[in-house]
């Protein structure tokens, strides 16, 4: 027979199933010819037959002879080894097929999966795109693993939103998207979503905050039943835990060793802006402190950032897993381990479920209940932690008599830098200023400030963004509302001594809402521009209520949306009732609690006593309300001019 009766005989055999004909028809022809037709058939019949090992093979022959179709069936090959468990094998052809892949979701999937299985994610998020437009349940689902976890990504936010469109039932998709929308302030998407946030809040709110990030759901949701049920981690740590925790054997020193665990230990992140002086003041006469740090060396670049002893031993934990990190606390023999990151972005939580110390404790980081993780307290005040709260927390309450939060006075300049002109602000306009993350001007936020805005002609409202789409969004939510592009005038991040400097050419700081300025608040009081904030219902939200009245001007607390908006008007009309407050600021400034940390380490220290009280007695954990010092009547600091 010739080579083209013996090609068709095969042919024709394979098509009617008859493999095994075709096979030896196969066999016969490849006696006379080895051309790329005949080995795609015989790929194709071995893959039939059962042997596929073997059709890898001969699919990888096929392509070595070139031609149109050669990547066709190195891909073939690449296939039928990934299915076998042949990694190696199949990465090596794959590689050279990586452009290909960013158009086939199935050549994709695989490539992807093999990068994975090695532990290189960051190479293939280039498939993002064609996973998650794929009609495949599998792809979409391995582009939503392979989300960096940064809403500000903007591939991942693409990514999500592909998804959304292919899947948009799906809680787990519409929760993400939301998270990503947030952060670029696109109020028309919050919008279009809010009947079915509100469909799944009465539907089924327990499946709905089952699959969202604690942290961002209290960007958006005020409701501390269901802000303690919101985690992507469930059963994160057996009911056993806490007791075998309390009852494990420790011996307790003459000093207290207190432990501090964080990845934001440098000198320019907001947590140590606030609480570095703090760890400063501890009393090494009755405290040894220790640093656990898991911070990213990129970030520990600066001068002041080379000695870091000032805030204690630092022990480097980052590249140890989590039981192995708590092995290092416990080798430590630590008393207190306090958690200073919780649910936030890069945070290591979860160390505290391996019985890392007797007691441990949530602070500073979190404005929340830490959802599945063993802890004993959470340190806060009787603003954001009020006794209606405790139902709805893991932790029992440890409340500093006068502000969870400590401040740094020793670090911040307060110099006069800038003109309004230098800062593009009109000269006579009532400024209302908002330094905060733009994702916290949520979509009840931002339309209250449209109402402030028409209700105060000629103001401006002077807002810090980071991102241009952000940026872009927010001028068109306002400008859609009505209001003049030129009255909303925005500035970039700046250098910490500069924003300082730049926060009193401001008349009034418009607070976020449901999420309030933190650290950010602090620095607008610190730099004497009062602040307007709404009186919240949970931790995130009585953030600036707590400031406020911690440095004496609980005045600027709204009760309601009402009187928020009315109250930011009445400032507006008669400006000169401001200067009252600007006077009581600068008074209280050195006297008032707010920005004592010396004070507030004695009251922290205290603190620390008595939950090592209880510690010792064998005693489990219960609410803590710790005493006041008395009043200061000089000032705390006396500051150079």
């Amino acid at each position: 027979m010739t080579s083209q009766s013996l090609f068709s005989s095969a042919s024709k055999s394979f098509h009617k199933g008859q493999y095994t004909e075709a096979l030896a028809s196969l066999n016969a022809l490849l006696d006379h010819s080895r051309d790329v037709k005949t080995y795609a058939l015989l790929a194709k019949t071995l893959v039939a037959l059962g042997f596929k090992e073997d059709a890898a093979k001969i699919y990888v022959l096929a392509g070595e002879l070139g031609g149109s179709r050669a990547e066709d069936f190195y891909t073939e090959a690449m296939k039928i080894y990934f299915e076998l468990g042949q990694d190696d094998l199949a990465l090596s052809l794959g590689r050279p097929l990586l452009e290909r892949a960013r158009q086939d979701p199935e050549l994709a999937f695989i490539i992807t999966s093999l990068f994975l299985k090695r532990g290189e994610k960051d190479m293939v998020r280039v498939f993002l795109p064609a996973l998650s437009t794929s009609s495949n349940s599998k792809h979409n689902s391995l582009a939503f693993l392979l989300l960096t976890g940064t809403p500000e990504n903007p591939r991942d936010r693409e990514t999500v939103a592909n998804l959304l469109e292919r899947l948009p039932r799906s809680i787990v998709v519409i929760m993400a998207h939301l998270v990503f929308q947030r952060e670029v302030n696109n109020y028309w998407e919050m919008e279009r979503l809010q009947p079915e946030l509100n469909r799944m809040l009465s539907k089924n709110p327990a499946q709905m905050m089952k699959v969202e990030a604690p942290f961002y759901n209290l960007h958006w949701l005020a409701d501390e039943a269901l802000n303690k049920i919101a985690s992507y981690k469930p059963d994160a740590f057996p009911a056993t835990n806490p007791i075998e925790r309390h009852w494990r054997p420790h011996a307790w020193g003459k000093k207290l060793r207190i432990g501090y665990l964080s990845s934001d230990l440098w000198h320019d992140h907001a947590t140590m802006k606030l609480a570095g002086s703090v760890l400063s003041l501890h009393d090494r006469d009755k405290f040894d402190v220790t640093v656990f740090c898991y911070t990213d060396p990129k970030h520990l670049t600066a001068e002041i950032d080379q000695d870091r002893s000032k805030w204690g031993t630092i022990v480097t934990i980052r590249d140890l897993n989590d039981a192995a990190a708590a092995q290092v606390i416990r080798d430590h023999n630590i008393d207190i381990l306090i958690d200073l990151k919780g649910h936030t972005r890069g945070g290591r939580p979860g160390i505290l479920n391996h019985q890392a110390a007797p007691v441990q404790v949530a602070w500073l980081g979190f404005p929340g209940t830490t959802v599945n993780i063993d802890l004993d307290y959470i340190i806060g005040d009787h603003h954001v932690l009020p006794d209606a709260s405790k139902p709805h927390y893991w932790e029992k309450f440890c409340r500093m008599p006068e502000s969870y939060q400590p401040n740094d006075p020793f670090n911040r300049p307060r110099r006069d830098l800038f003109t309004r002109a230098d800062a593009g602000l009109p000269d006579d306009a009532f400024v209302f200023g908002s330094f905060n993350a733009t994702r916290k001007i949520s979509l009840a936020n931002v339309n209250l400030w449209v109402k402030i805005l028409k209700a105060t002609p000629g103001s401006v409202l002077w807002l810090m963004c980071k991102a241009d789409e952000a940026r872009d969004n927010l001028l068109r939510r306002f400008t859609s509302a009505g209001i003049e592009a030129k009255r909303i005038v925005f500035t970039k991040v700046v250098s910490y001594e500069e924003h300082l400097a730049r926060l009193t050419l401001a008349d009034l700081g418009l607070d976020t809402f449901p999420y309030n300025g933190h650290t950010t608040t602090s620095e607008q009081l610190w730099a004497g521009l009062p602040v307007l904030t709404l009186k919240g219902s949970h931790f995130a939200s009585r953030v600036s209520e707590s400031l406020l009245h911690a440095v004496g001007v609980p005045e600027l607390i709204a009760e309601t949306e009402d009187d928020y908006v009315r109250m930011a008007v009445d400032f507006f009309k008669n400006r000169q009732s401001l200067e009252p407050f600007k006077a009581r600021l600068e008074e209280n400034r050195l006297v008032k609690p707010l920005f004592d940390a010396e004070r507030f380490c004695r009251h922290l220290e205290t603190a620390y006593e008595l939950m090592a009280e209880r510690a010792r007695q064998n005693l489990e954990p219960d609410h803590i309300d710790v005493p006041a010092l008395p009043p200061r009547t000089e000032p705390f600091l006396v500051e150079k001019e």
